[in-house]
């Protein structure tokens, strides 16, 4: 599993720039496992906030996988980069959903694909889930409600579990752990 101090210190530093969006533990766990079981794979974040995340998939990817981390915050960015600096990973600073959109015409070419900002999740889903491959997997997490949801919030969520759930040519679980996570593949 990761290491310890790797995720204590993340979690210090995001304390300090006063971010407090990171994956749980549990959803870490889920992601090192997926990447696992994809040697060799291309895999993709959205959403790469402090690094936590990104730690996790780092753990279970091969040498030879790759990882694409978008994240609009450059200051979130950095601080990731420097306590993760990897040569499998390149870091994107930019808006999500203007980088799925430049995406187009790239389908199909991620192993895994964590989505764990607005967009790829709410925003820009479609664009997201074209670039999952065939036996790829596409992860979201933070399903669960929150008392510090907007009103609105809970029925976005409620929809993209609809939509995924019935989402032809995919199978999806979703597990009511951690924030709430759901795992879909892309089985055709």
């Amino acid at each position: 599993m990761t290491q310890p101090e790797v995720v204590r210190r993340i979690r210090e530093r995001a304390v300090d720039l006063g971010f407090d969006a990171s994956c749980s533990d549990t959803a870490g766990r889920l992601l090192t496992t997926l990447a696992a079981s994809k040697p060799d794979g291309r895999l993709l974040e959205l959403g790469t906030g402090a690094g936590l995340g990104t730690a996790y998939l780092l753990e279970g990817m091969t040498t030879s996988a790759t990882l694409t981390t978008v994240e609009l915050e450059g200051s979130l960015s950095t601080m990731a980069r420097e306590e993760l600096d990897d040569p499998r990973v390149e870091w994107v600073v930019g808006d999500g959903g203007a980088w799925l959109d430049a995406q187009t015409g790239a389908g199909g070419g991620y192993d895994l694909v964590f989505a764990d900002t607005w967009p790829g999740k709410f925003t820009h889903l479609e664009q997201c889930l074209r670039l999952v491959a065939p036996g790829g997997w596409y992860v979201v997490d933070d399903l669960q409600r929150q008392s510090t949801w907007p009103a609105h919030h809970a029925a976005a969520v409620d929809q993209l579990v609809d939509v995924l759930t019935a989402r032809p040519g995919w199978r999806s679980c979703r597990l009511d752990v951690g924030t709430g996570i759901m795992v879909c593949v892309r089985a055709s």
